[in-house]
């Protein structure tokens, strides 16, 4: 359970309800348990009427029909309580640590989610924060609840007779040793299963945003059965779980069967003795039932500490992580633009591919540079470095003389317009996604600017809707061109300092290109501009072009 105390901090947090949880748990079983002395004062008052033909008075047993009523009543109420406090604390666990994993992910650098895919990374964050709440809420519960019940049946058990209670409980050292061999198998398969579950994920996610070109490719039934085979490969691993899972019942029913058998002959002799009274046995036997849920509960809630072990244990993988763009700012003043490149190297991590190596350029504050060369030579490498999205391996990056590292990672990013190769819209309207630059609140007038500025302005005005049209995931519902420009808006609505244009004039027509360049030469007038395009035409406003 190492990995489990990260959650730890949690409890702390919650501590009140826990404590109260746990109170209103004690409270339940007490009230349950002394259902056991009603039953015994009503077995031995029958008895004394059938053996000693005592007077039979209604009165007594409608006493103890009431004192049964009232304790079922009084346990069930706590019982009510309990689920209140400890299930709903599960719950803003649950909620606290989603919120966590997901501001971690923010964190994180764009190397980290080249390494992981979206399935795996929703995964975590779904179906294992699930199995940790299953521990956080209901394993925790019925810990207590198995705990409580323990001690008081075994303080009431004592109580009537040592020797027969010890004949009851005879059988749990067997059940722990099962527990505890078990447990260690449960959870490398609860890893497995996981893992397997991740991989079905990452298929299904990637599919469903390649649906486009699966089906111009007519590959629909190669990914259906690329599925099955992982969905085969899951149900496998999920199967030999249960497998492990299904042993604990059996032990449960023999523990009870063995538990009621020794009490009624070991009882019986004692009765006859005169040691106890014969209610004592139907005490003892109810007690025995009393016990049947917490030790029947406790291998499913061994089952799910150990998942909730193997999902913590994923889900602290990624929270310690730390991203390799560190930000320590220094420098406060606002950026003006000039950059210098000086003695650059960089080398992907992952495929160790030497992208850039010794490349020295100085870019004057309000110049424009354009960047051409062949796929491969380090263009778009060079705006993930003047972004910070990526370190460079040597050398430095200068912005204002100073070294980029020492500003602010958000304010710097803030004062870059970034128009990527790949270009990525939200699932929303197309005013949402021009003005998601920089999370100002932009007027009408500025959202209608940007979009005349990126020439797409008329294309968004034959929409039904306008600029309130949603458009579909990743934007399918748009053309390359259409998706390109609302992009350009995006980046030049927030008027930044540097503008960045990663080959985004690639899915537009010559015509639209002029038209897109000539709106931009008033925008990028006293902004540092780097446009990286396989097009010479796009170059040609540019004061200085290199060719990588």
């Amino acid at each position: 359970m190492k990995s489990l105390k990260t959650i730890n901090a949690y409890f702390v947090k919650y501590k009140w309800r826990l404590l109260l949880g746990a109170l209103f748990v004690v409270l339940s079983t007490i009230f349950s348990i002394y259902q056991g002395v009603v039953v015994r004062d009503a077995t031995n008052e029958i008895y004394n009427v059938v053996s000693h033909k005592t007077v039979f008075q209604s009165f007594v047993f409608v006493k103890h029909g009431l004192l049964m009523l009232c304790c079922a009543l009084v346990s069930g109420f706590f019982m009510f309580l309990m689920r209140q406090t400890i299930i709903v604390m599960s719950r803003h666990i649950e909620f606290d640590q989603k919120n966590e994993m997901y501001s971690h992910y923010q964190t994180l650098d764009a190397s980290f989610y080249k390494n992981h895919s979206t399935g795996d990374l929703m995964n975590r964050i779904s179906e294992d924060v699930g199995k940790v709440r299953m521990y956080t809420g209901p394993a925790v519960m019925y810990l207590i609840n198995t705990f409580s019940t323990v001690v008081i049946v075994l303080a009431f058990m004592i109580k009537v007779n040592w020797q027969l209670t010890l004949l009851v409980f005879a059988p749990l050292p067997l059940l722990s040793f099962v527990i505890y061999k078990v447990s260690d198998l449960i959870n490398k398969r609860s890893t497995v299963v996981q893992q397997e579950l991740s991989k079905l994920t990452s298929h299904a996610q990637e599919t469903f945003s390649a649906i486009r070109v699966i089906k111009a490719y007519a590959r629909e039934k190669h990914y259906i059965n690329e599925l099955a085979s992982l969905n085969t490969d899951f149900k496998k691993h999920n199967l030999r779980l249960a497998i492990v899972e299904a042993f604990f019942q059996p032990v449960m029913v023999l523990m009870i069967g063995v538990s009621v058998i020794a009490t009624v002959w070991y009882g019986g002799h004692l009765v006859i003795d005169k040691t106890i009274e014969p209610g004592n046995i139907t005490e003892f036997i109810l007690y025995v039932y009393k016990l049947t849920w917490p030790f029947a509960s406790l291998g499913w809630v061994t089952s799910l500490i150990q998942r909730a072990s193997a999902s913590q244990t994923r889900i602290n993988e990624f929270l310690k992580t730390r991203s390799t763009i560190v930000n320590t700012p220094e420098v406060k003043q606002k950026i003006e633009g000039a950059i210098e490149f000086k003695n650059v190297g960089f080398v992907y991590e992952d495929s160790k591919i030497e992208a850039l190596k010794n490349f020295n350029l100085s870019i004057e504050k309000g110049k424009t540079i354009g960047i051409k060369g062949q796929i491969g030579s380090g263009k778009s490498t060079l705006a993930n470095l003047v972004t910070r999205l990526y370190d460079t391996t040597s050398g430095d990056i200068l912005i204002d003389h100073r070294p980029i590292k020492t500003y602010d990672l958000f304010e710097l990013r803030k004062s870059i317009g970034y128009v990527p190769q790949e270009v990525f819209l939200f699932s929303d309207t197309i005013r949402n996604n021009i003005a998601f630059s920089t999370g100002h609140e932009y007027t009408e007038t500025e959202i209608i600017q940007a979009a005349k500025d990126a020439g797409v302005y008329d294309n968004i005005m034959t929409f039904p809707e306008g600029f309130d049209t949603v458009i579909g995931e990743r934007g399918v519902t748009l053309s390359g061109g259409q998706k390109q420009r609302i992009s350009i808006a995006r980046a030049i609505i927030s008027k930044p300092q540097i503008l960045i244009f990663d080959d985004c004039l690639s899915a537009v027509d010559v015509e639209t290109e002029e038209l897109i360049l000539n709106n931009l030469k008033s925008i990028m007038k006293d902004k540092t501009s780097i446009i990286i395009s396989h097009r010479d035409s796009a170059l040609r406003y540019a004061d200085k072009v290199v060719e990588l």
